[in-house]
């Protein structure tokens, strides 16, 4: 176990040392005017020097890197000199709100994908199964600004027109913390009133595939000899289907469980632009859009650990789910 941990830290490191060396060399060693580019065409020569010696660019380019990894190991990502704050500070604000979005919408997809690929599985040909699968079908092929501007016309323009505000049309309220001057409310109910469309938006689209990972891998671990053996000996349908079908067809879905929920918490541009929320998407296309690189550089390096971390949790799971899979 500690030599599996041990191995997994190793890779990880270097997944992200890989990624670092890549983003700078992309943004920073590119054949390009960096400081020109943030500054602007207007920008006079005493301004892109300036930027220039902040950003260490008149400094070899080992130089350069290493005072970028020194600076990234101390918890400082850069400074945005667009709205003059520090790469972290907007971090620190935009991630709980796009951590607040991926695990809630992750959590209620996984109850709906995965409970409906088990009906689907158990019984299949049936009208259940030929419903479920129409409905995923539908879902997965409806794209999410569609589903979400569906969500709002109908769950909050139609219901608030009608006398009946029971959905917010947009923001973002902190579960704790200091709650935002524009917006007072802070609290757990007021937070996950916020968040129950952007919740039900990719849960949706996101169920779909998981409805079809789960039943596809169902049905082939239910035709397995050890299937057939344990309902041989007596064993009831239902222990059977919960405690040895489902925790080997699991293994595949919970691999994408741990991509989809990492890129997610690296932001959701589309779900967070549609309903008003400043995460980690909404910063990284707004930055993207103005040419702020360590801004984006810093969303990178943070969405490349979170990536890292979600493969090292898969892997311990693998572990928990199958018993075939060792931890050497």
């Amino acid at each position: 176990m500690i030599r599996f941990i041990f191995v997994r830290l190793i890779t990880g490191l270097l997944v992200v040392f890989l990624v670092s060396v890549a983003t700078f060399l992309m943004f920073f060693a590119a054949p390009n005017d960096v400081a020109r580019t943030m500054a602007g065409k207007a920008a006079t020569p005493e301004t892109i020097a300036l930027i220039n010696h902040r950003l260490g660019l008149d400094q070899p380019l080992w130089h350069q890197y290493g005072h970028f990894i020194w600076r990234a190991l101390h918890g400082d990502l850069g400074y945005d000199y667009y709205h003059q704050r520090s790469v972290v500070s907007i971090i620190k604000g935009a991630a709980p709100v796009s951590l607040s979005i991926a695990f809630g919408a992750a959590i209620l997809w996984m109850i709906l994908g995965v409970g409906s690929g088990i009906i689907s599985a158990v019984r299949p040909r049936s009208f259940m199964d030929r419903a479920l699968n129409v409905l995923a079908l539908i879902f997965y092929s409806m794209p999410t600004f569609v589903l979400g501007s569906m969500l709002l016309f109908f769950l909050y323009f139609k219901l608030t027109s009608a006398g009946h505000a029971w959905f917010p049309a947009a923001g973002y309220v902190p579960w704790f913390g200091k709650p935002d001057p524009s917006n007072p409310q802070h609290g757990f109910w007021p937070w996950m009133h916020h968040l129950i469309l952007p919740w039900v938006t990719l849960a949706l689209v996101t169920a779909a595939a998981y409805t079809r990972f789960t039943r596809g891998s169902m049905l082939e671990v239910l035709s397995e000899d050890y299937i057939r053996t344990a309902r041989a000996k007596g064993i009831s349908e239902r222990r059977v289907v919960f405690r040895h079908a489902l925790r080997s067809a699991l293994t595949p879905v919970v691999t994408q469980f741990g991509i989809d929920l990492a890129i997610l918490a690296g932001g959701t541009v589309v779900t967070e632009q549609l309903f008003g929320m400043h995460g980690l998407g909404w910063n990284s296309l707004t930055a993207i859009t103005n040419q702020d690189l360590p801004v984006i550089v810093g969303i990178l390096l943070v969405v490349s650990v979170f990536v890292v971390v979600a493969n090292f949790l898969v892997d311990l799971i693998y572990a928990v789910l199958d018993p075939r899979v060792r931890l050497y």
